[in-house]
């Protein structure tokens, strides 16, 4: 029996282009997600701020930390296009250098954290007599309260970018090293890998062919939720002001200056509050939208 077949019952391709080909590669998956019209909003807010922290000597209008009590609490003019604060320091200009801040922040709280964890983690998940002492070490580390350990060591060594990248990265590298702990332990029961064993392979060889490459993956939807924290966390320990100092632009600088002065110009803590919640948003529907891509699984379930 044959059946008939139309154009309705055929999907869609491109004369001489397999079927389903779009959605059978990661850049296809990712040409059909960024299809969405939110996640296409945010990717391309997110290039923008990308393009705003890089530029932004070229796009401010006055020194960030240039102080003017003459123009202080000025409000929006064309001399000062968000403003001025307490200080008279320009307002666009700082909440543009804050951008440059935040993701250098991100940027290198996510990569430091990924490294350690990794290297961190493949040792626990390969070698038994080395997971019990790591693991404890970890779940201690877990045990205190990110915010309050990055407190406890700004505090400690004093407010600069490093300290802050350094306290806000060693609450991260815990859960990534149970990640990617996990996966080496699903991977080292693999047939291939046992065969590998057994054929007296080279542990190095074993690690960088058979297990490294399997953590790619959630690594890289772990880094996104990585950076998304590393920036929040950088901004509330701005605010409390156990972050970094006062002079450097940063949002969180911004807000906690800003606070005092809200009834008489909100701007002061809204401008740089609005940037730091469209970030915020735009890296994590980025991160949901890689985590389906690369882990189908989770978007069966989600």
């Amino acid at each position: 029996m044959t059946i008939p077949l139309s154009s309705e019952t055929l999907p869609v391709s491109a004369p001489g282009q397999p079927v389903a080909e779009h959605y059978s590669t990661l850049p296809g998956q990712l040409r059909a997600a960024l299809g969405s019209i939110p996640v296409l909003i945010a990717f391309v807010m997110f290039v923008l701020i990308i393009f705003v922290a890089v530029c932004a000597p070229l796009l401010g209008t006055i020194d960030p930390v240039a102080i003017n009590p003459a123009e202080r609490l000025a409000k929006v003019s064309s001399a000062h296009w968000l403003g001025t604060d307490a200080f008279g320091r320009d307002t666009y200009s700082r909440a543009l250098y804050g951008a440059r801040v935040s993701l250098i922040v991100g940027i290198g709280a996510t990569v430091m954290s990924l490294i350690a964890g990794l290297f961190i983690g493949v040792i626990a998940g390969y070698f038994k007599f080395a997971d019990g002492i790591i693991m404890r070490v970890m779940d201690g580390i877990m045990a205190i309260p990110g915010i309050l350990l990055a407190i406890a060591l700004v505090s400690l060594t004093g407010g600069s970018l490093a300290t802050v990248l350094v306290a806000i990265t060693i609450p991260e590298i815990p859960r990534v090293v149970r990640l990617v702990r996990g996966v080496i332990l699903s991977v080292r029961a693999e047939p291939y890998v046992e065969a590998a064993v057994s054929l007296g392979t080279r542990v190095r060889t074993i690690l960088w062919r058979h297990m490294i490459p399997n953590t790619v993956a959630p690594l890289i939807v772990q880094g996104t939720y990585i950076f998304a924290a590393a920036i929040l966390t950088e901004a509330t320990l701005s605010f409390l002001g156990a972050g970094l100092p006062p002079e450097i632009p940063s949002w969180g600088n911004m807000m906690s200056e800003g606070r005092m002065y809200f009834r008489l110009l909100p701007g002061l803590i809204l401008y740089p509050g609005i940037l730091l919640a469209l970030t915020l948003l735009c890296v994590n529907i980025l991160g949901d939208v890689l985590r389906d891509v690369l882990d189908p699984r989770m978007a069966k379930k989600s």
